[in-house]
């Protein structure tokens, strides 16, 4: 094998998803792009009706950005090019400042392009690879079903020959109901054949790219059957050529309307594609650094922008295809870019016959696939809590947005993970028949032994819970209400296995509820403090404050400590045995 790893002439970061590689390799990865460009042409056609921009530009994304990333970025297998999720929220942030494919909607595109690369590079340089972790999958499922419904209706006029003018999702499925009467026949016809061909070859022999064949097929039936002049819309003159390198200058006060788009869509793209990395990172037990496609995702977005496309992601359907092609390294992608350089050089002619509904029904094709049903009905059977998070998160892309869609995707996520911190699992360890542990809800009342309570906690400690874990020992420590029990708790034993941290705030409650329980004659303590644990115990000066006495290594620890007490208190001496503790 021929490895091009340690070369003098390349920085050791570069190339990452090429090297090392063989000759062999090389031909099997470049005929693997050929099948994906063969699979994606069609595709990045149709997410320019999703973004608004003119059609060549969604081959431009497959050229220069594919490029950049293979040249920056890690992973093997991402394939980087234009995707529905993005394209979606750059309409809906561009929606109202620019005509929709007019050259200033271009060049507003081009900056939220640099802008979203500003922001890359920004969690590159602060490593924030990470922030991927924060978006759950239940959430994801939802945002991207509610991208499923608004770009699948907002292409449901074009497929139907239906005048749709606005842009807002609900307006528009009002628009369509009304428009029903007159649908257009023979572009129905022309949606209705694309759609099976489509999903017939996918069916029959998935192989064969049924977007490719449908392009091709409809572009010669329009040419030979001048299907303009039966009413049905075509794209019109393609611009041929490779993309010229250029940017102009906008005023700032253009710019900044601009910056919450690109935040939006940066988000957009950490989330799916380190996602999407990491998936076959794994399958193939390759090595990931998710910081490092973070700088190829910028410099992907940075090329877009001055070859004057728009956004990038990495697409999990098109990192499917090329793996199901036989891809293995980021020569596939630099394969399809060269594929796509030759159809921009030598085939744009032909697309100007290209009736505007195919794209329509294949753009119908992807918000189908987005629509994750089976899954959100799998989440409301495991977790009902969790499905309606999911269906939130649908509901506010449908009706306000992708861009607000995606603001709440984070905060619902960022709310659950504060949720379960701030609700964490709780509850009394007490031993079962067998003489193992088991926790039972700690409600008042509930004993490990007469005088004693073993009180697990299920979280860290921090300011937003440390009065819940406060109140549930005060209320374990209370004496029962029943009479005929002479003995209260006189122990409470913090299991804190789970309790990795402990805050300034936090302290300060503990050291109250410390005091306050001594002067009911309650003793509390800790068991089981692991090392983070125990440097905040240090640093919050709580070591100082529980002796040697309340801190141990065990729970049976613990439990002999107090036996040995009681059984000193009931001879009237003091209790001894301590030097289990630590």
């Amino acid at each position: 094998m021929a490895a091009l790893r340690g070369s003098p002439v390349l920085p050791a970061k570069w190339l990452r998803g090429i090297r090392p590689f063989s000759r062999s390799g090389a031909l099997r990865d470049a005929r693997a792009g050929v099948a994906l460009a063969a699979m994606n042409i069609p595709q990045v056609l149709g997410y320019t009706r999703i973004a608004g921009m003119p059609v060549v530009t969604g081959l431009y994304t497959l050229l220069l950005p594919i490029v950049a990333f293979a040249a920056f970025g890690c992973s093997r297998y991402l394939v980087v090019a234009a995707d529905s999720a993005t394209a979606a929220i750059l309409a809906s942030g561009l929606n109202g400042m620019a005509t929709a494919a007019s050259a200033h909607y271009v060049l507003l595109a081009g900056y939220v392009a640099l802008l979203t690369a500003a922001f890359l590079l920004l969690g590159r340089l602060l490593k924030l690879g990470f922030i991927a972790d924060f978006l759950s999958q239940t959430v994801l499922i939802g945002f991207l079903t509610g991208v499923g419904f608004q770009v699948g209706i907002a292409v449901l006029g074009e497929t139907l020959g239906v005048q749709v003018e606005s842009r807002r999702t609900v307006m528009q499925v009002i628009e369509i109901c009304r428009g029903l009467a007159q649908v257009h026949v023979p572009t129905l016809l022309v949606s209705t054949a694309v759609l099976a061909v489509v999903l017939g070859l996918s069916y029959v022999t998935p192989k064969i790219p049924g977007p490719l064949v449908a392009v091709v097929g409809t572009t010669w039936a329009s040419a030979y059957w001048h299907l303009s002049t039966h009413g049905v819309a075509t794209i019109g003159a393609v611009a041929g050529g490779l993309p010229h390198l250029h940017f102009a200058l906008l005023p700032w006060r253009e710019i900044l309307p601009l910056i919450p788009v690109a935040a939006a869509c940066a988000v957009m793209i950490v989330t799916q594609s380190a996602a999407t990395a990491r998936v076959y990172a794994v399958r193939h037990h390759e090595e990931l650094n998710e910081n490092q496609d973070l700088l190829g995702l910028a410099a992907a977005n940075a090329a877009a922008a001055v070859s004057g496309t728009f956004v990038v992601n990495g697409s999990p359907t098109q990192t499917a295809a090329v793996e199901s092609a036989g891809g293995q390294s980021q020569i596939a992608q630099a394969a399809t870019a060269g594929v796509v350089a030759c159809v921009l050089v030598f085939l744009t002619r032909p697309l100007a016959y290209l009736p505007q509904c195919v794209l329509g029904a294949l753009v119908l094709l992807v918000a189908i696939h987005l629509i994750n049903l089976r899954a959100l009905f799998g989440i409301r059977r495991e977790s009902p809590g969790e499905f309606a998070v999911a269906l939130t998160t649908a509901i506010v892309v449908v009706v306000a947005g992708v861009e607000d869609g995606i603001v709440v995707a984070m905060a619902v996520s960022l709310l659950r993970i504060v949720h379960h911190s701030y609700h964490p699992y709780t509850g009394v360890i007490i031993p079962d028949a067998n003489l193992t542990w088991k926790v039972i809800p700690a409600v008042r009342g509930a004993a490990t032994e007469p005088g004693l309570v073993l009180y697990r906690f299920g979280a860290s400690l921090f300011y937003a819970n440390a009065g819940r874990f406060a109140q549930e020992i005060l209320v374990l420590a209370e004496r029962p209400p029943d009479p005929t029990r002479s003995e209260g708790v006189r122990w409470v034993i913090v299991d804190a296995e789970a309790i990795a941290n402990v805050d300034y705030s936090a302290a300060r409650i503990v050291l109250e509820l410390k005091d306050q329980l001594e002067k009911t004659g309650v003793r509390l303590g800790f068991a089981r403090l692991a090392p983070s644990t125990k440097a905040d115990f240090e640093r919050h000066h709580l070591s100082a404050a529980f002796g040697p006495g309340q801190v141990f290594e065990r729970l049976h620890d613990a439990l002999g400590a107090f036996e040995r007490w009681r059984a000193g208190a009931e001879a009237n001496q003091e209790p001894a045995g301590e030097g289990e503790c630590v």
